[in-house]
């Protein structure tokens, strides 16, 4: 589970203005802090399946929201790829 101190943190990392919580990059943002946290997880506990469920559908909505992005801001796309160190 992610905590609020991590969430917060990716916010801050992505956010357009202080109040931003909704757009994409921020989004993207927070469900790869939740990925990587539910990695850990799933690495140590190799028999839990609801969690690698969990963690397949969070990896398939950070891939549309990164599709989308890509979609309608190449240059914004770019920089959260980078500033995630996410591939693509």
């Amino acid at each position: 589970m992610i905590t609020k101190d991590n969430k917060s943190e990716a916010i801050a990392a992505l956010a357009r203005d202080g109040k931003d919580v909704g757009s994409p990059e921020v989004q993207i943002s927070i469900l790869t802090k939740r990925i990587a946290e539910v990695t850990d997880h799933v690495k140590t506990h190799k028999h839990d399946f609801m969690a690698k469920r969990g963690l397949l559908q969070m990896v398939g909505k950070r891939k549309k929201l990164l599709k989308y992005l890509e979609k309608t801001d190449f240059e914004l796309y770019k920089s959260t790829v980078a500033k995630l160190g996410l591939r693509k």
